[in-house]
């Protein structure tokens, strides 16, 4: 893994929101990120046991939806799946993120496989972490590409330097690509910035960066795996998201988002 971080890179990051960092994978390694998602996401998928309950963490409810159709989201598939829990909990991924975030310390909020389908919807422009329970400048993901990512089977765009002056409002991902727009109009004047990348390549992004990803215009898959990061010491915002329901109701805005369980803590300096 090819996580030894630059110092322009870090500038790129702190700067815009984004930077992208081909050959973070070696081919190895590669390979073994598409087998455990691709073994992780079948799982899930094929799994009835948990319709209903902890593990229905997908969007396929209605696989003939729009939403359903921009990609497949399969999320918190180290809870299920041995290979991605060792992926995921890699303290390299850990640091890189700290390191670019400026932060001292990184738990997981989410890992989750986005699969773009063949033909698949565009993404509309939106932002990570008003979506999440809680609220931080710091917040980051990355975003792994599993397929060579081209600007014709839906390659990341991003507006760079939003996550300067987002304001923790968002939309939903929806069939208005531009509804992010109508919150942030001053946005419209900035050039966007897509972002095609070999696979292996690792994106990685701030949690209040926009962007969005174009259609998948081919007739092939565009895989990627992705985990989101919560800064150490975060605290509760009342938002659900993903935390499980005994949690959610044992917390209070402002409480310490620490639970080694729910969030764990993968690099501290």
């Amino acid at each position: 893994m090819n996580d030894r971080l630059t110092d322009e890179q870090i500038t790129l990051y702190r700067d815009n929101g984004f930077v992208v960092l081909e050959g973070f994978l070696n081919a190895d390694e590669l390979e073994t990120w598409r087998r455990c998602t691709d073994e992780a996401v079948e799982e899930r998928l094929a799994s009835r046991a948990g319709v209903g309950g902890k593990w229905n963490l997908t969007n396929q409810g209605d696989p003939d939806s729009y939403y359903a159709q921009v990609f497949t989201q399969c999320l918190k598939l180290a809870e299920t799946h041995a290979g991605m829990h060792d992926l995921m909990h890699d303290e390299r991924l850990g640091k890189a993120a700290g390191t670019l975030a400026g932060v001292d310390g990184i738990r997981i909020w989410h890992d989750q496989a986005l699969i773009k389908p063949p033909f698949g919807n565009p993404t509309g422009w939106h932002l990570d972490n008003p979506y999440w329970s809680f609220s931080s400048r710091d917040a980051i993901s990355i975003w792994v590409a599993l397929d060579d990512v081209t600007l014709a089977n839906g390659a990341l765009f991003y507006i760079p330097g939003s996550h300067k002056t987002a304001r923790f409002e968002n939309v939903g991902i929806g069939e208005k690509q531009a509804d992010l727009f109508k919150v942030y109009p001053e946005w419209r004047q900035v050039e966007t910035v897509g972002c095609p990348c070999p696979a292996g390549s690792a994106v990685f992004h701030n949690g209040l960066t926009a962007h969005g990803a174009g259609a998948n215009m081919t007739n092939k898959p565009r895989r990627a795996m992705t985990c989101a990061y919560m800064p150490d010491r975060a605290t509760f915002n009342g938002t659900k998201n993903i935390l499980p329901d005994d949690y959610f109701a044992s917390l209070k805005v402002g409480d310490v988002l620490n639970d080694d369980t729910v969030n764990p803590l993968i690099w501290k300096t």
